[in-house]
């Protein structure tokens, strides 16, 4: 047999070795309840980052309202 026969016998192996390993990897994947997680994982990122830069936005207002008013009272005393 050639040697170029077996190396294109070997590749056409190899391919679909890997073939084979992708469709498991997916079926495992598909069947595992702990890859869903990973799925709600970043929405609640999103929420919760969201939330915090809202409430952080919130708080810089007040802060900013109350050093305004502090700053008024202070010089009415003057």
């Amino acid at each position: 047999m050639h040697p170029w026969t077996l190396y294109a016998l070997e590749v056409a192996r190899d391919r679909e070795r890997e073939a084979n390993n992708r469709r498991l990897l997916t079926a495992l994947q598909a069947a595992d309840p702990s890859s869903r997680r990973w799925s709600l994982r970043r929405p609640a990122a999103r929420v919760f980052a969201t939330l915090s830069r809202t409430s952080a936005a919130v708080v810089r207002r007040l802060d900013g309202c109350v050093a305004e008013d502090l700053g008024r009272s202070l010089t009415a005393t003057k």
